[in-house]
């Protein structure tokens, strides 16, 4: 699994069937900063994932992807690569809270 900010969402009126109905996210990977590691910074990439749990733009979420993303509920069968499969409330990094979510 892997940390992400939710940066955006993705409309597509034509998709595979098995999809529709279905909220796709675009989800920034967060990275701990290897030069403060009570913080995060952005990754360079940008995943569009399947949205299983409601997240919001803003928020962060924990991500699976490959075949692991399949693995949550209702996604057997779905031509997915990345589902957010957890919201985040805290992150805590050498004992040091570095993350709290703003409705905790």
């Amino acid at each position: 699994m892997y940390l992400g900010t939710v940066i955006g969402s993705v409309v597509s009126t034509k998709k595979d069937e098995s999809m529709r109905g279905r909220k796709l996210l675009m989800i920034r990977p967060m990275l701990v900063d290897p030069e403060d590691s009570s913080k995060f910074k952005p990754g360079m990439n940008t995943i569009v994932a399947i949205d299983t749990l409601g997240a919001g733009e803003g928020e962060l979420v924990m991500f699976a992807q490959g075949s692991s993303a399949r693995q949550a509920h209702g996604l057997k069968a779905l031509p997915v690569d990345a589902a957010v499969v957890g919201l985040v409330d805290t992150v805590s990094i050498l004992g040091e809270k570095t993350y709290e979510a703003k409705n905790t």
